[in-house]
């Protein structure tokens, strides 16, 4: 399939490609002298510029790894993302405008029955007949009810990263 013949982005709906995907976190530790950093290996999700929501992620609180057992235990906790009564995060846009390859994008992330509205930028390029996804922001934990903070080693804003492969969702 020629580029002229690939899939328009606004008309098509698509999916997130979990082979081809990741979503990540970064938290400072140690008062700002260490990073740990994480991601979630269960989590699917669409992009339909058309349709609304335009967007939609939905990822498996259990799922988190951040490569250290009693750690990921202890944030999926409910001094963090209480996993067991709240099995999802997810993300629902309330708008997205893409220009160009900028997508703007804002809606709330839900959390552990809370919910935190949310506004960042994302860069969308085509790759052939996909579509590669990058985007990044930022969550105050604290204002989803993560507040546990023993002696204040843990800062309070998380950076969360998307990074992907869509495919046309068939």
């Amino acid at each position: 399939m020629s580029i002229q013949q690939a899939p328009n982005i606004t008309t098509t709906r698509w999916r997130i490609d979990p082979a081809h995907s990741s979503v990540e976190f970064a938290v400072k530790n140690f008062w700002g002298m260490a990073t740990v950093k994480g991601g979630f290996s269960r989590y699917h999700g669409t992009l339909d510029l058309g349709g609304d929501p335009a967007i939609e992620l939905t990822v498996e609180a259990d799922s988190l790894d951040t490569e250290n057992e009693k750690r990921d235990k202890h944030l999926r906790s409910p001094d963090f993302f209480d996993a067991e009564a709240h099995p999802y995060v997810r993300f629902v846009s309330e708008s997205a405008v893409l220009d160009g390859e900028r997508l703007t994008v804002q809606g709330p992330l839900h959390a552990r029955g809370a919910s935190l509205p949310l506004s960042l930028e994302a860069t969308l390029r085509r790759s052939g007949d996909d579509l590669e996804l990058a985007a990044v922001t930022q969550v105050d934990r604290r204002k989803l009810g993560m507040t546990w903070n023993m002696l204040g080693t843990v800062g309070a804003t998380s950076t969360l990263t998307v990074k992907g492969r869509l495919v046309r969702d068939s």
